[in-house]
């Protein structure tokens, strides 16, 4: 397999070296987690050839026997040496029973820099503190982003490569395979039901499998509606499904927490506040949709939604969705007293199109940037103010995700 170099969340750990933190790697399943932990260990092999790497991967049947707690600590704790940089790595660290115990009692002892990664549903971002005892920092990886795709099959024809980024996705994994039906089949087997059946029924002792399943085919077919969970309940009832709401509420998120769907509030721009009625949920990767929903009736510009909604959570923003004079704003995003404000549209040839998604933007009165991001196949031009910019050039544009 192709290998590319993921230079932001590499350079993030390296900016970590050293620090008391135990860092917890997560995300999706199959969003390259165990890579970014194998171009670590390469990275520190090269620039201190004396540094103790202690990895364990989990994955792995030579690891078998340090399966229990005890037994990883003794293993660390072998294989330490004095008056070295010791790094402690582990792979699917959830795979040993109470290892948070070891992780603990290892980093208590002040002796190594400690990097774990874990399955996306048993290593949550909302458990880390009761977890460890220690200090934690989180690096969340997310799929590949167009720019990494754009890496791995490079193109002159941007736009064109946009056109197949937006059916084929960011799941690195299934470019091994040479056909649509190939990878839809990676994505449905690898990461979904993986997802589904191994990780968060597990992970969450859930009952009812066939309504998680529900559940999930309505909010992909529902990407960038808001929505709220009593409507869900509703809609999912209508169809003779045996659910109440506070069923939904309790699987609804544990699918955020597992990082499959990212749940977006919505802010209300005039009174600064946020509202907590309806929300909007969008796929951690848009190719989940298409391998399960398939390719037909697409709503592109949902889609695309879609991509700009994770990419602008992989540059390290808040997103919000923006609501003004009951008009809406598809993102208010904020990061270190920036705020942009972005509509997302595929196709805004049709001048009444276009006129429909500037307007709430030229609503706005305050100067923080306005973008409209489209499919406008040209240079990016302004309009009144509005920075009109094809999504394929934003996506691609050098601006640091971290």
């Amino acid at each position: 397999m192709k290998l590319i170099e993921r230079t932001a969340y590499l350079e993030e750990i390296k900016d970590l070296l050293q620090t008391p933190d135990i860092k917890v790697i997560t995300g999706v399943r199959r969003s390259g987690k165990s890579k970014l932990l194998d171009a670590l260990a390469e990275y520190l092999m090269k620039q201190d050839p004396q540094a103790v790497i202690i990895h364990i991967n989990y994955n792995l049947t030579d690891f078998e026997e340090l399966m229990e707690y005890h037994a990883l600590e003794r293993y660390a704790e072998d294989h330490y040496q004095t008056g070295k940089n010791n790094y402690l790595m582990i792979d699917e660290v959830q795979m040993c029973p109470s290892f948070e115990k070891a992780i603990n009692s290892l980093h208590a002892k002040e002796k190594y820099d400690i990097y774990v990664t874990g399955s996306n549903a048993f290593l949550q971002s909302s458990d880390l503190a009761t977890l460890f005892v220690g200090r934690t920092y989180e690096i969340h990886v997310f799929p590949f982003s167009f720019t990494e795709y754009l890496s791995y099959f490079p193109s002159e024809n941007l736009y064109g490569s946009l056109t197949k980024y937006i059916t084929e996705g960011g799941m690195a994994g299934s470019y091994l395979y040479k056909n649509e039906t190939q990878k839809y089949r990676y994505i449905n087997s690898e990461v979904l039901n993986a997802l589904i059946v191994r990780d968060i029924v597990q992970k969450h002792r859930l009952r009812n499998e066939p309504l998680l399943h529900e559940l999930i085919d309505f909010l992909m077919d529902n990407i960038g509606n808001v929505t709220s969970i009593r409507a869900i309940t509703d809609t999912l009832s209508s169809n003779k499904a045996k659910v109440d709401h506070k069923t939904v509420g309790k699987y609804m998120d544990a699918l955020c927490k597992a990082f499959a769907f990212y749940r977006i509030r919505r802010y209300d721009i005039r009174g600064k506040r946020y509202l907590r009625s309806e929300d909007k949920y969008y796929l951690a990767d848009q190719s989940f949709r298409f391998a399960r929903l398939g390719t037909k009736n697409m709503d592109y510009g949902r889609v695309l939604e879609n991509i700009v909604a994770i990419e602008l959570l992989r540059r390290g923003y808040e997103v919000y969705v923006g609501v003004l004079y009951k008009k809406e704003i598809d993102f208010v995003a904020m990061k270190q007293g920036e705020k942009l404000y972005i509509q997302v549209a595929n196709d805004i040839s049709d001048p009444k199109t276009f006129e429909r998604e500037v307007t709430p933007l030229l609503s706005i009165k305050d100067a923080y940037p306005k973008l409209l991001i489209a499919r406008i196949w040209q240079p990016e031009y302004q309009h009144e103010g509005i920075r009109i910019i094809d999504a394929a050039e934003w996506l691609n544009e050098s601006i640091p995700q971290k």
